[in-house]
Formats: structure tokens, sequence, C-alpha cells
């Protein structure tokens, strides 16, 4: 995990929820979550589409 240990994790956990508050953090994992598997779809779809025009010519 990034070479994170539970100690630092739990650190950072703890300075977003004094940062951000504990109602605010759902939200924002959801829109992180969102947009990480938005990425991860659209590094993929460009490959799919190369290989449709590859073996269409």
């Amino acid at each position: 995990m990034l070479g994170l240990g539970w100690l630092e994790v739990t650190v950072i956990l703890g300075v977003a929820i004094l940062i951000f508050g504990p109602k605010k953090l759902p939200e924002m994992g959801n829109s992180l979550g969102k947009t990480l598997r938005g990425f991860r779809d659209e590094m993929n779809a460009p490959q799919e589409d190369e290989e449709s025009d590859f073996h269409q010519k």
C-alpha cells in the first residue's frame, strides 16, 4: 500500500477527518471512486477500439 504502514494511514485519515469533517468524507470517497473507475474504463476503451480497427482491415 505505497509503503505506508497502519500508523501512517491512521494519521492521514485522522487529519482528513479534522480538515473535512466526518460528513464530507463519504462524499469525497464516492467521488474519488467514480473518478478512478472512469479513468480505468477510459484506459481500457482505446485498446479495444484499436484491436477492432486492426481486425477490420
